[in-house]
């Protein structure tokens, strides 16, 4: 009988796993990069994955933010305007719904591309480095 509902509850947890969507993750990209990219899972099967990109029409040549990640798939693929201090903004939302199907899109020369743990950790050897001189 152990065995049984020892079975019931891999079979339950093995199809809970599959149901589970896995997306590219970005909180907050600028010019075309993403500052700190990874992956999350959603937690609903109703999520999808998105990209989300923030503009500003009015200032020609600012590619604008933009981010990543999981949202209700009843918010997805719809444009938002509205107006912050003057400027008009507008925001887009595009949706998927296969794994990491939001791919990071990554804009520029592959030298620009360098973690920010990489950047923090040379700051901070030639900050050791410049008082020990």
């Amino acid at each position: 009988m152990k065995c049984v509902l020892l079975g019931i509850v891999a079979a339950i947890g093995l199809f809970a796993l599959t149901e589970s969507l896995t997306c590219n993750k970005c909180s907050i990209g600028l010019v075309g990069l993403c500052l700190n990219p990874s992956s999350i899972t959603c937690s609903s099967n109703t999520s999808s994955c998105t990209t989300s990109k923030a503009s500003f029409p009015s200032i020609s040549g600012f590619l604008g933010f933009s981010s990543q990640g999981c949202l209700e798939s009843s918010l997805c693929n719809g444009t938002t305007s509205g107006s912050l201090l003057g400027g008009t903004y507008t925001i887009s939302q595009t949706c998927c719904s296969s794994d990491k199907c939001n791919p990071l899109v990554i804009s520029g020369a592959s030298y620009v591309h360098v973690s920010l743990t990489a950047i923090l950790s040379v700051a901070l050897l030639a900050c050791v480095w410049g008082q020990s001189v």
